[in-house]
């Protein structure tokens, strides 16, 4: 008479091997190491199985915007939308690119570059020092909160001081102020104008929003009404 088997061990093989613990074709190890790896568990086919794999982290949703540092539609969607989104998601699901340029125009004037700002020369200063800031700061997550700071308050050029000391006053003005007087800050709003106007489709208008580096009407109405509830969407 054969030995008995017991339930335990019987349980276990109709849990994690279909079939009865017939492994598939393609499948060389063992049933009790078929979720021993992710790896293992697709060759024998029990992923659906094996509940304590770990699921692979997920690409972050890619946002990237083009704007101007006065256009009040731009601020709007910087202020409201896109800087609370930020703050309510996981680093992970999200990552933001910001590009201060917008409708301005680079031309070279006697062999050096001078930019057309379509709100004026402050709004040409505005593009500049939020682009010196993102240079020197170098982290995402020191410069938004100071670009929000300057783009939500009375004036976007006069209040960089201001918004250093509250959000990074480990950062010195006169860096981004020398950033601005230089070459570096012509050098910034050189490659702004060159990543605008290589946008495809071209940009038509300001906030130009693009989700996954693409553009269409939808994900821009998308964006402006819900960004929160676009990303919870996108990130799979």
């Amino acid at each position: 008479m054969a030995p008995a088997v017991p339930l335990a061990v019987l349980a276990l093989v109709a849990l994690v091997a279909p079939g009865l613990g017939v492994a598939p074709p393609g499948c060389d190890y063992p049933a009790h190491r078929w979720c021993s790896s992710r790896d293992t568990a697709a060759a024998c086919q029990v992923q659906s199985r094996c509940p304590s794999l770990p699921h692979p982290a997920a690409e972050p949703v890619q946002l990237s915007l083009y704007y101007e540092s006065l256009c009040p539609a731009c601020r709007q969607f910087l202020v409201l939308k896109l800087f609370p989104t930020w703050l309510l998601l996981p680093e992970e699901m999200l990552n933001i690119t910001l590009v201060p340029y917008g409708n301005a125009q680079e031309r070279n004037v006697s062999g050096k570059l001078d930019f057309k700002c379509q709100h004026g020369p402050e709004e040409c200063l505005g593009n500049m020092m939020e682009a010196c800031l993102m240079h020197e700061a170098q982290n995402f997550s020191t410069y938004f909160p100071l670009i929000f700071c300057l783009e939500s308050g009375s004036s976007v050029t006069k209040n960089l001081e201001a918004c250093l000391q509250i959000y990074a006053p480990e950062l010195d003005s006169g860096y981004v102020t020398a950033c601005v007087q230089g070459d570096t800050g012509m050098a910034l709003m050189h490659h702004n104008a060159q990543v605008t106007d290589a946008l495809q489709p071209p940009h038509q208008y300001v906030p130009w929003i693009t989700v996954n580096g693409k553009h269409t009407d939808e994900l821009q109405a998308q964006a402006e009404a819900s960004l929160l509830g676009l990303v919870c969407h996108l990130y799979q």
